[in-house]
């Protein structure tokens, strides 16, 4: 009681406020009255009639602004007291905003006896362009606001057909009512009573329960499907085990001359295969063909491989194209990962195929536009999430050959991931990215050609001089570009101008404890070392005692290279014909397969929130399009020379590629 007694004063003023905000005038008598006879005092709840007052000089103050064409003290007071919420997500106050920036900017010309100040005139055009570009930029998908983009450009715009209507004597007037009606609405809403708001937030705090008990309940439903899943990994795990060594008793007899009978080989795949197999496998597959229970097997085990995947749907690639540009950076990013998405999720082979075609043969990225603003340059956007994500999608694009073929197509996709890549970014992962691309395009020996001519060696040679402060993605990728740009004469002859640093930053390597860089570091050494100038040089430095601590440490493959890498030390040999890097080599003999990494979904800045699309669903939602899908015969990559693994690579590789056993 004591506690209500304490809140009381404060309860009845909450009353009182929405009596007088409710217009109950003889209620509020009687209640005033009443509570004076009680002896009830009544606390004063900051008072409606004071925000009312102050609420009526804000909305005199902008319209005195538009009615004196006096644009910064009205988008002043416009931020200042519109909500954000209200000007950056309702529809009506966007449109409102929108033509209010038309008004000032024609303002002089409706105004003015005479011709108009030239200068005021052109700063205001000025201030309604920079708004397009950047708060308006959304609003140019809407057909009825496209023509006013063209509004800054036009030389006399009051005799221009297209903006006929802004001159007419009726539209500011009408304008200015629209206006009127608008701050009315939104300052009535501010003067909402005491009581109201809590009724309020009390019921959108129930929706927002009945929201997350919808999503707990879904979120345990997950959770039962995968313990499901697990239990039922587990068991084949066990199961498997126990199958393993059972064969491996089996191999273990036949040393010994016992001979595996046909209803022995089906009793162990009948464990292996799952449960609805099992019976058919029982009685119609004969075990005594060769060969029939591995092919089984391999279908139990990928099932996926007998079925025909469905292509994804097609998408409005003009639309995705715009909104890339002129959305908002969350939509951008939203998109640019959806995009990838279709790429490192879809199946590889027919639909992956499709989805890149389609891709290419809509130019996604913008390679052969000419435009100012055009999808590479997210490469370069304010917002650090967009960056990654475009780093991260072209990346993407490299691990493919088609998508190295088409980024190749025009050396502007290289220049501007060379500029980046040596900005200084401290955004880890598009610097990994980055790289990723480039080591993925110097795979093509016209991009070789131009990375080397950039000095790109020089600025890997840099960084490699602190090898502990990379990641390990980026050490890897650093080396391995490196080496396939070394294999070139004019990338030997680029180390042979930092000859002393080049050995020394690749000594330093062979003793890291990445060991997935050995191959590489072993590589570039070999390559290198075919120079006569940079043989001296390691001579002078005692490469050969430092390549023989190595041998003592080293596995047997790593010791065979390194005696390899010896032998070429000690060569006099002014060329080495035999894996001399010939310039003038066609373009086919790269080498030219797809490895599309895990990495490159790693790590994702974003998600979605509460009703917010991403992914596949936002593309197939709002960017559902007709026949963009392009099938297109994929070309088959070139016999590779192959490489023994006793010998240093002497052919371009990427890491994904190296460690899959792709030949090199």
């Amino acid at each position: 009681m004591g506690d209500i007694l304490a809140h009381e004063s404060e309860l009845l003023g909450l009353v009182k406020e929405y009596l007088d905000f409710a217009e109950f005038e003889d209620t509020l008598k009687t209640f005033s009255k009443e509570c004076k006879m009680k002896g009830k005092s009544l606390s004063k709840t900051g008072g409606g009639s004071l925000r009312e007052s102050k609420s009526l000089i804000i909305q005199k103050d902008l319209i005195v602004a538009f009615d004196d064409g006096d644009q910064k003290v009205f988008f002043g007071l416009w931020e200042e007291h519109i909500p954000s919420s209200i000007r950056h997500g309702d529809a009506l106050a966007q449109k409102l905003e929108f033509y209010l920036h038309i008004h000032f900017a024609i303002y002089l010309l409706k105004r003015s006896v005479g011709r108009p100040d030239k200068e005021e005139l052109d700063e205001r055009m000025s201030y309604f362009k920079t708004y397009l570009e950047t708060k308006g930029a959304a609003l140019s998908q809407t057909t009825e606001f496209l023509p006013f983009y063209a509004l800054p450009f036009v030389p006399n715009p009051m005799v221009h057909p297209s903006f006929k209507e802004l001159f007419q004597d009726s539209w500011t007037p009408e304008l200015k009512l629209k206006l009127e009606k608008f701050l009315a609405l939104i300052f009535k809403a501010s003067n909402t009573p005491k009581l109201l708001t809590l009724y309020e937030n009390g019921q959108n705090h129930k929706e927002m329960l009945q929201q997350l008990h919808q999503q707990l309940v879904e979120a345990e439903r997950r959770s039962m499907t995968y313990l499901k899943r697990f239990n039922k990994i587990q068991a084949d795990y066990h199961n498997l085990i126990g199958v393993t060594a059972e064969l491996v008793d089996s191999l273990e007899a036949t040393v010994s001359g016992k001979m595996i009978t046909p209803e022995y080989l089906q009793s162990v795949c009948v464990r292996l295969f799952s449960n609805q197999m099992r019976q058919s496998l029982a009685h119609s597959v004969d075990f005594t063909r060769p060969g029939t229970a591995s092919t089984m097997l391999r279908a139990s085990l990928a099932p996926g491989k007998l079925k025909d995947v469905p292509l994804l749907p097609s998408l409005d690639y003009e639309k995705l194209k715009k909104d890339l540009i002129w959305g908002s950076d969350r939509l951008k990013a939203f998109l640019l990962q959806a995009l990838r998405w279709r790429l490192t999720t879809s199946h590889p082979g027919e639909q992956r195929e499709t989805v890149l075609q389609a891709y290419i043969s809509n130019d996604l990225l913008d390679c052969h536009s000419h435009s100012q603003r055009s999808v590479l340059q997210l490469l370069h956007s304010k917002s650090e999430v967009v960056r990654q994500y475009m780093a991260r999608l072209i990346n993407a694009f490299a691990s493919l050959a088609e998508g190295r073929l088409y980024l190749a197509q025009s050396t502007k996709v290289l220049r501007l991931l060379e500029q980046r890549l040596k900005e200084d970014d401290r955004d880890v992962i598009t610097r990994e990215n980055v790289l990723g691309a480039l080591q993925k395009f110097s795979l093509r020996r016209p991009l070789q050609t131009a990375m080397i001519r950039d000095g790109l060696i020089f600025w890997l040679i840099d960084i490699l001089k602190d090898p502990d402060c990379l990641s390990d993605y980026t050490l890897e990728y650093s080396v391995a570009l490196l080496m396939n740009l070394c294999l070139r004469s004019a990338g030997k002859n680029m180390c042979a101008k930092v000859a002393g640093l080049a050995l020394k930053v690749l000594s330093d390597l062979l003793g890291h404890e990445n060991h997935e860089i050995q191959p590489y570091v072993n590589g570039a050494l070999y390559s290198i070392l075919s120079i006569p100038s940079i043989r001296e040089e390691a001579r002078a430095m005692g490469m050969e005692d430092i390549l023989r601590c190595f041998i003592r440490e080293g596995s047997a493959e790593m010791i065979r290279q390194i005696e390899f890498i010896i032998k070429q030390l000690n060569s006099e040999e002014l060329l080495d014909g035999v894996l001399e890097s010939d310039d003038d080599e066609d373009e086919d003999d790269e080498e030219d397969h797809d490895t599309m990494e895990a990495d490159l979904d790693k790590d994702e800045l974003i998600q979605p929130q509460l009703g917010e699309l991403s992914g596949e669903k936002l593309l197939t939602t709002e960017y559902l399009g007709i026949m963009t899908n392009t099938g297109k015969t994929r070309r088959k990559g070139p016999t590779s020379a192959q490489w023994g693994s006793d010998e240093p690579l002497c052919r371009p590789v990427t890491p994904g590629g190296h460690r899959n056993g792709y030949p090199v």
